[in-house]
């Protein structure tokens, strides 16, 4: 027999942008706890609303399987003396398995001998017993870094806790919850439907919400505003700006969402649209509307948590909000374009960046110098980079950013273009903070590239000469962040520069923290370590980084591109033999020692030692030149024309030869062969992906 179970914790008002994510953890920890028991299950669906946090499990079992247990114990010759009276090794036996007698052991045959055996069948406990502590562990594991108490109890949580729904088919679990009694009652919407609601059954438990005003499925109620959104802004003749991160957090503040449409003045489209969309999407949490052009419309929309009879007036107290949050947009701007950035910069003298790395301003005259270097590298004009480090935080100070500080280089650059600035310069001051989380775009133009590097160069040596560096998962300066956004850099805009003369030059800017090639090397290992967790999420595996991570190469593009190679040649059928020569090869050098010397062509004795040199010698040149251009794909498609004098050179010949100068020139060869696997990647590293022995 097997009943739905639902479970559901009625609070306050969750945290909106957490929500999801508790609803999954619940999720989580309800299937691991439910495994953990040994219950078996179908469907587990979580709910979630702005007051509660639910799960619903299907085809639960009614009690847990039979549990069959058996104990060997000691032999049955060392159990029982001459004349059958136990030892005290038998009953000791007896008493650990809670027996007083040890005649009621049984004797069995096991390979070791006949010994004593202790057999149980423990009936499975009651679902409805294990329950209670089952949700109590996995509300106790969700992710909450902040907990709180209410009233005079000691329980913590999120938010206060005001009912728990307990439900196993249709008769309630009694338990203490969070402080709480649980039940069958819930609640419905705040407003329309705010007494208690009794719960016929888990089934049922999306319909009765409904009918009270709650759409407790999260991805229902999130398409439901998507639908409406959408068609009121094609009403308005555009379409809405439907942000993932915005209509989560609109979701979860709504259980009975109804989208309405508002306006605004036109003439507040004079502000820059940014400064509009942060507005409403940042502060009002509206979605902005926009034309087939592009073109933001005076429109909004927004989702009211209630089915008013008169809408109109929800309306009108939404444009009253939003009107005076524009007037303060267009006064900042206004008031910003009267002061150039150039001269704004002076301001950054007294704000403080850290306390041993100076000032803003001491910031800029460091990134001057470091663009000063970077730009011919990159290709860059190097009067436009150094102008772009100049200005490059003197937005900062503006009264727009001040107020609205996620637009950040989107005001720099406007005011650049006002300050008829080259448009080298007001592109690099808004590309510099590019890519701003793992899924942004990265600086398109070489001047900011330049400066998008310059900064997190900077602020990486800064950090680590300061002794600041992350520790555990702390990391208060986004040095993380920095180290994946300079590799996607160099990779993704294919530079291939070598990272550790840059750091070099970053690291001269401190020259107070220390040396700056030490410095550069800490920073260096540091930021090359974030070269793994990148690789991996882009679906690299972990032993092609490990094959390429030890060849001492600080070229980011190079390492990547060795990578792909390399994770491609290892689902090729002649890669494991490859593999596994390598390996064998890496073997003989850590058990012998070659000190110089070279190939003796006369001293071989098999045609397999000819047959592979010649066939080295070959392929030498094509790949010495393919691993110039850094086209390491075709260089190992060209050793995999190794495979067959190398397959044979190990089957006749003897490498480990008694005679010590054939031994020492076999063992040269081999060392030329790995050379060339080693130009490439360390291939012994994929032994264990390919199944190479």
């Amino acid at each position: 027999m097997s009943r739905s179970l639902l479970i559901e914790v009625g609070t306050e008002e969750l945290p909106p942008k957490a929500l999801r994510s508790l609803m999954e953890a619940l999720v989580a920890g309800i299937q691991s706890g439910l495994a953990g028991v040994q219950l078996e299950h179908g469907a587990v669906q979580g709910f979630a609303t702005p007051r509660r946090l639910a799960v619903r499990v299907a085809g639960l079992v009614e009690r847990q399987p039979d549990i069959r247990i058996e104990k060997l114990g000691p032999a049955v010759s060392a159990a029982f003396t001459t004349d059958g009276t136990p030892t005290s090794a038998a009953q000791g036996f007896a008493r650990s398995c809670g027996l007083t007698d040890a005649a009621e052991l049984l004797h069995v045959e096991t390979d070791k001998g006949l010994r004593l055996c202790f057999r149980e069948t423990r009936p499975g406990a009651a679902t409805r017993e294990l329950i209670p502590e089952l949700v109590q562990a996995a509300l106790g594991a969700l992710p909450i870094p902040r907990r709180m108490r209410w009233g005079a109890s000691r329980v913590e949580f999120v938010r206060p806790v005001h009912w728990i729904v307990l439900l196993f088919g249709d008769a309630p679990i009694p338990a203490d919850i969070l402080g709480v009694r649980a039940g069958n009652t819930t609640r419905g919407h705040r407003v329309h439907a705010p007494g208690e609601l009794v719960l016929a059954s888990p089934d049922g438990y999306e319909t009765q919400l409904r009918d009270a005003y709650v759409v407790a499925d999260f991805s229902t109620r999130r398409d439901l505003i998507v639908a409406g959104v959408t068609a009121l802004a094609t009403r308005a003749g555009g379409t809405a700006v439907l942000d993932p991160g915005l209509l989560d957090e609109v979701t979860a503040l709504n259980e009975w969402p109804v989208p309405l449409l508002g306006r605004f003045e036109a003439h507040f489209l004079a502000v820059p649209r940014e400064a509009l969309v942060s507005s409403m999407q940042e502060h009002q949490k509206y979605f902005p509307v926009i034309a087939a052009d592009g073109a933001l419309l005076p429109v909004f929309i927004t989702v009211a948590n209630i089915e008013s009879a008169q809408p109109e007036l929800v309306v009108a107290g939404n444009e009253r909000v939003i009107r005076p949050r524009f007037s303060d947009a267009a006064f900042f701007y206004q008031t910003d374009l009267k002061t150039t950035l150039a001269a704004r910069r002076e301001r950054l003298r007294t704000i403080v960046y850290q306390d041993r790395l100076g000032t803003l301003y001491d910031k800029t005259e460091r990134l001057e110098q470091l663009c000063a270097f970077l730009a011919p590298q990159v290709g860059a004009d190097s009067r436009h980079a150094i102008r772009s480090a100049e200005l490059a935080k003197s937005d900062l100070v503006s009264a727009m950013v001040q107020e609205f500080g996620e637009l950040q280089g989107t005001m720099g650059r406007y005011y650049a273009r006002h300050d008829g600035e080259a448009t080298e310069v007001a592109e690099a001051l808004f590309e510099h903070y590019l890519p701003r989380h793992a899924s942004d775009v990265l600086p398109a133009t070489p001047v900011g590239i330049v400066l998008a590097l310059a900064d997190r160069l900077d602020t990486l040596t800064g950090i680590f000469g300061a002794g600041l560096e992350p520790t555990g998962s702390r990391d208060p300066f986004g040095l993380r962040r920095a180290s994946i956004a300079i590799l996607r850099i160099f990779i993704e805009c294919e530079l291939d520069l070598d990272l550790k003369p840059l750091l070099i030059a970053a690291a001269r800017g401190h020259q107070q923290l220390g040396e700056p090639e030490v410095l550069a090397n800490r920073v260096l290992v540091y930021v090359m370590g974030r070269l793994r967790a990148f690789s991996e999420e882009q679906g690299i595996s972990t032993e092609a980084f490990l094959a390429v991570s030890d060849l001492g190469i600080a070229r980011p593009l190079d390492l990547w591109r060795r990578m792909v190679a390399v994770e491609a040649f290892a689902k090729l059928p002649e890669a494991a033999s490859l593999v596994a020569t390598d390996k064998r090869i890496a073997n003989l050098q850590q058990q012998q020692t070659l000190d110089g010397g070279s190939v003796d062509p006369a001293l071989f004795e098999a045609e397999a030692e000819h047959a592979l040199w010649e066939r080295l010698g070959a392929v030498d040149l094509r790949l010495q030149y393919l691993v110039s251009r850094g086209d390491y794909s075709a260089a190992l498609d060209v050793l995999r024309q190794l495979r067959d004098p190398v397959d044979r050179f190990f089957r006749d010949v003897m490498v480990m030869a008694d005679d010590a100068a054939l031994r020492r020139n076999r063992l040269q060869l081999l060392a030329a062969l790995r050379a060339r696997f080693i130009a490439i990647a360390d291939l012994s590293q994929l032994a264990a992906r390919t199944g190479a022995q």
